[in-house]
C-alpha cells in the first residue's frame, strides 16, 4: 500500500514538473518526459504489472490534460511500462546502463508511434523532418534528464525496499 501511494505521489510531482517547470528549461523546442522515465523506472524496478498501471495512470493522466483523444497517452504509457517490466528479470542494483537504455529506446519508440497516430494518420508524411525536429532533440533531452531522475527514483525503491523488508522481519 506504501508503493501503491508513494508511486502516485511520484506520478503528481513528475506531471507537475514535467507540465509546469520543465517548459522553462526547453532546448531545441522540447522538454523531457519525467512521466515516461518514471514508467520505465517502475517497470525495470518493480516488473510487468507496476510498470503497466503506472503506465496508464502516467498515460491517462496527460490524456485528460492535454490530449487530443482520451486513451492515446494512456495506451502508449501502459505498452511501455508493460514490455520494460520484461528486463525487471535482469534487475541489478548497481547498474545504470540498461535503465538509460531503455529509456532512450522507450523515448524513440513513443516518439515514432505518437507520430504514426497524430501525423501520419492526418496526412503529414514527413518523418525525416519529424525524426530530426522532435525525435532526436526529444529522445537525447529525456536521456539527460533520465540519468538523474533514475537515480532519484531508483533510491525512493530501495528505501521502500529496506522499508518492507524491515516490517517482514
Amino acid at each position: 500500500m506504501i508503493r501503491v501511494l508513494v508511486t502516485l505521489i511520484q506520478i503528481l510531482i513528475c506531471f507537475l514538473l514535467q507540465s509546469a517547470v520543465f517548459p522553462s528549461f526547453q532546448l531545441a523546442g522540447v522538454v523531457p518526459d519525467l512521466l515516461l522515465i518514471l514508467v520505465v523506472t517502475v517497470a525495470y524496478t518493480r516488473g510487468i504489472f507496476s510498470g503497466l498501471f503506472t503506465g496508464l495512470v502516467c498515460g491517462l493522466l496527460l490524456d485528460c490534460s492535454i490530449g487530443d483523444v482520451i486513451g492515446l497517452y494512456g495506451i502508449l504509457y501502459m505498452f511501455i511500462g508493460y514490455f520494460n517490466g520484461y528486463a525487471n528479470k535482469i534487475y541489478d542494483k548497481e547498474d545504470y546502463t540498461i535503465p538509460v537504455l531503455l529509456i532512450a529506446a522507450s523515448e524513440f519508440v513513443y516518439c515514432f508511434f505518437y507520430y504514426i497516430a497524430e501525423f501520419l494518420l492526418r496526412g503529414r508524411l514527413n518523418l525525416g523532418f519529424y525524426a530530426y525536429r522532435i525525435m532526436l532533440p526529444r529522445v537525447i533531452y529525456t536521456v539527460l534528464v533520465g540519468i538523474v531522475f533514475y537515480k532519484l527514483f531508483h533510491m525512493i525503491h530501495l528505501g521502500l525496499t529496506k522499508l518492507s523488508n524491515k516490517e517482514g522481519s
